[in-house]
């Protein structure tokens, strides 16, 4: 399995886990609450975590080539959500779990 995770350092992250989850619910299956999430993408699971100043994000992939789709799909969203804080992208690190 490959882990994909990103982080955005943010005090916004709970708020951010909220309307990322509301907003995937509507195409695929989520669970969520104030701090956690976790949103059933066809490439893998998501799991979000609100900390008191990020957001991070992992991803299980099927494999890392859905590594750049899996970070488009956060990444663009967290640029119309976040556009107040100037955001481009997370800081994302690959590896390989298999």
């Amino acid at each position: 399995m490959t882990i994909l995770t990103g982080t955005f350092v943010t005090a916004q992250a709970s708020k951010y886990l909220q309307q990322l989850c509301k907003h995937f619910a509507h195409k695929i299956e989520v669970t969520s609450t104030d701090t956690t999430g976790t949103c059933h993408f066809v490439m893998g699971p998501a799991y979000l975590t609100a900390h008191d100043t990020q957001l991070e994000v992992q991803f299980d992939l099927t494999g890392a080539d859905q590594a750049d789709r899996a970070k488009h799909v956060m990444d663009s969203h967290l640029q119309r959500f976040a556009f107040r804080e100037n955001f481009t992208a997370m800081e994302w690190h690959l590896s390989d779990d298999g």
